[in-house]
């Protein structure tokens, strides 16, 4: 690989080229539909891994702020009132939800966060992350969603950096995820 590829810059541009590519995936497939959001996770997943990007273990605390974080989201489907997807009982969707939860945050407060917050630092890094979260489920929920899930973003980004690991937003997302069966 050149040094373009292998330096920060290179290293996002790729992550985000990849994820517009598991964007379009999905979208070909049908955003609702179960196979393309699996797709979508392995492919969000199967980038960050290739951009060099591997888990490291969290902080005693990412629980914590797992759980706070969770309590910040859980109200956001109650606001937005977004379409609710299950392709089946709550098993199978939570099956479903967890594998695009965990590409999402690995892609973006992962590898991504990596790639940029050296070089943005942590403002920008949250502000970049958070638009790239909105524009990956504008297909799922539109436009009109579009500010609640920027809103998203950036409170997951706040987790990431506040607790230093990214098991505490995954961890937040996931479980304000699953509360939005019952809640939208």
């Amino acid at each position: 690989m050149t040094a373009a590829l292998t330096g920060q810059r290179g290293r996002a541009g790729l992550l985000v080229a990849g994820l517009g590519l598991a964007v379009a995936a999905r979208s070909v497939v049908g955003a609702a539909d179960p196979r393309a959001a699996l797709l979508f996770a392995a492919l969000l997943t199967v980038v960050s891994w290739l951009s060099g990007w591997r888990p490291a273990r969290p902080g005693p605390a990412w629980w914590g702020w797992g759980l706070v974080g969770a309590a910040g989201l859980v109200a956001g489907p109650l606001l937005r009132g977004a379409p609710r997807w299950h392709p089946g009982g709550f098993g199978g969707w939570a099956v479903v939800v967890t594998a695009v939860v965990v590409g999402e945050e690995v892609l973006l407060r992962g590898a991504l966060w990596q790639a940029l917050q050296p070089r943005l630092g942590v403002a920008a890094t949250i502000g970049v992350t958070a638009a790239l979260f909105a524009v990956v489920h504008l297909p799922l929920y539109g436009a009109r969603a579009l500010p609640l899930d920027v809103m998203a973003g950036v409170w997951l980004g706040v987790i990431r950096w506040g607790s230093g690991t990214l098991a505490a937003p995954a961890m937040a997302h996931l479980l304000a995820d699953w509360a939005g069966w019952w809640l939208a």
